[in-house]
């Protein structure tokens, strides 16, 4: 994306509104249609900062990009949108669909307890075979939002727990090694993302987080990538990169303040990294929330 595209990048709640959340929940569900249809069957780029969305194509054709990533579709998919992704999409008239939207809190809460990071990383999943598995349960969800009977909360918590664990099943599908070598694999990965979770912010080098599992750093990066998509240092970068646009957006910390807090020696080298990692100064990120 070029320098004065990402300039112009709005941040919306949902797509078109800049006011409250609508709901006092934490879930907003509706169909592809319902807004689409007001913007001339086209959203343009924008983002949410505190968001995570599932798109759900369930019938007719749409073009659908994820930050650099564009996806034609013309088969039943779901596509995730994590928060923060600047994202677009052009639906055919006769698309069929619903937009599922979490706020981040709860898709925070359903990454931690389900141990997986499917709902922070853009993907497109293909349904084929489950089509009518999603089609009951997206009409369940909606079915369940738009009424207000005794225990709808934790109702819609678990469907949307249910729709969580297929998104994370349809995720490991897409890599199918021996399932003792997936099963130490996932548990070197788990251990790592702990261990980064407590010492990111001290930019240690791969070598420490592979020496403290007992493997080389080849093999840390090998298990990255085919386990996450991402190397070990992208993955550390991600880290940081969150959790700076978390402060950005939710503090008051000025930039001096968030780069101190990341532990980067100098706010220039903050600043470098941030703008390498999403196109955008500090700044400029910040005026855009």
């Amino acid at each position: 994306m070029s320098k004065s595209v990402a300039a112009a990048v709005p941040v919306f709640k949902l797509y078109g509104e800049t006011g409250a959340w609508p709901t006092p929940d934490l879930i907003h569900c509706e169909s592809i249609p319902e807004r689409s249809k007001l913007h001339g069957w086209e959203i343009k780029p924008h983002r949410h900062s505190d968001l995570v969305q599932l798109l759900y194509v369930q019938a007719g054709q749409a073009t659908l990009k994820v930050e650099d990533v564009v996806i034609y579709v013309d088969s039943p998919s779901l596509q995730v949108v994590p928060a923060l992704s600047v994202h677009t999409f052009k639906f055919s008239e006769d698309i069929q669909g619903h937009v599922l939207s979490l706020a981040q809190p709860l898709a925070e809460q359903l990454g931690a307890s389900l141990n997986t990071p499917v709902l922070s990383r853009a993907a497109c999943y293909t349904v084929g075979a489950g089509q009518q598995y999603l089609d009951t349960l997206y009409a369940a969800i909606t079915e369940e939002y738009v009424q207000s009977q005794s225990g709808r909360d934790p109702m819609l918590q678990s469907l949307i727990t249910v729709l969580s664990v297929w998104l994370s099943r349809r995720n490991l599908e897409r890599s199918s090694p021996d399932p003792r070598q997936l099963d130490r694999g996932r548990e070197y990965l788990q251990r790592f993302t702990r261990t980064l979770e407590t010492q990111f912010r001290e930019h240690l080098p791969i070598e420490h987080y592979a020496a403290t599992l007992g493997i080389s750093a080849a093999h840390l990066n090998a298990l990255c990538r085919r386990l996450s998509g991402q190397s070990a240092l992208q993955m550390i970068n991600q880290r940081l990169l969150l959790e700076a646009k978390r402060d950005l957006v939710y503090t008051t910390m000025t930039i001096h303040q968030v780069s101190d807090s990341l532990g980067f020696s100098e706010p220039a080298y903050f600043s470098r990294f941030f703008k390498r990692g999403t196109g955008l100064s500090p700044k400029q990120f910040r005026i855009q929330r």
